[in-house]
């Protein structure tokens, strides 16, 4: 198999949302510094594509919450302030 660069990588999912975002945040000024080795760089990046993937699950997981909570019926916040508005 060719994903042995993941088998390198720490398997443990994050805590949370929440987390996820702060380990993320924290690896962005890790390879923003330009202090780390290529290897590490490589890994870093790979770790930050597992955080950004758990997090779209995520956000998915609300999104599709929100929608059976609204009945479907999303709309933008522009929408609503656009309707009370009037002239």
């Amino acid at each position: 198999m060719s994903n042995n660069t993941n088998a390198a990588l720490p398997a443990n999912a994050p805590d949370s949302f929440e987390g996820a975002m702060a380990e993320l945040a924290q690896l962005v000024t890790q390879m923003e510094s330009g202090q780390l080795p290529l290897e590490a760089s490589v890994a870093a990046y790979a770790r930050g594509s597992e955080l950004v993937k758990y997090c779209a699950a995520q956000l998915e997981k609300v999104e599709s919450q929100v929608k059976v909570l609204e009945g479907d019926m999303l709309r933008p916040f522009s929408a609503e302030s656009g309707d009370e508005g009037g002239q």
